[in-house]
């Protein structure tokens, strides 16, 4: 078993923060499971409960206490309202690399929180970590995430056809990856 991690407390840019999971977070999980999306793509429960949500939120700690990542909540500063999540996974950190993987609910996007996000994350992960690579898989069909790895400083590195199972179906992925060499 590998050791717990302690999530910490980033600041995201002017707005924004990462930090842990809280019982607190069921409003952004019940967004989140009324999403057409998240739920298919993610372990965000597609109908909502407390006690799915609760369940939810434990997973979340339970992957810091066994050691598989990182799991935060993406959060406003200015009053703390969570928009969405982000994650570190390291499954294969022994290999010299690390994913991550985002979502911000419907109501939030637009607002910059996924770059602010996604930049902070992958700063701490490459730098302070010392993890040297760092990838990400988004959909072939979500312009809006390509445009926020892109801008994060992500590379594009090629098409991953049939890649994950979505929704009852083989979906592409988009690999991107950020070397600690491509920090600023």
């Amino acid at each position: 078993m590998t050791s717990p991690l302690t999530v910490p407390r980033l600041i995201a840019g002017d707005k924004f923060l990462l930090r842990p999971w809280e019982l607190a977070d069921l409003p952004l999980i019940r967004k989140a499971s009324d999403d057409e999306y998240i739920p298919l793509i993610t372990t965000v429960p597609s109908a909502y409960s407390v006690e799915a949500a609760e369940d939810f939120v434990r997973r979340q700690w339970e992957r810091a206490e066994n050691g598989t990542g990182y799991p935060f909540v993406i959060a406003r500063r200015a009053d703390g309202r969570p928009l969405g999540s982000i994650g570190l996974w390291l499954k294969d950190v022994g290999a010299g690399r690390a994913s991550t993987g985002y979502w911000v609910v419907e109501s939030s996007r637009g607002q910059g929180a996924a770059a602010a996000a996604l930049r902070t994350l992958a700063t701490w992960a490459l730098a302070d970590l010392r993890i040297p690579r760092l990838h990400l898989y988004v959909e072939a069909w979500n312009a809006a995430s390509h445009r926020t790895a892109e801008r994060v400083g992500f590379q594009r590195e090629g098409l991953l056809r049939s890649w994950q199972q979505v929704g009852g179906e083989r979906r592409d992925m988009i690999s991107y990856s950020m070397l600690a060499a491509d920090l600023p």
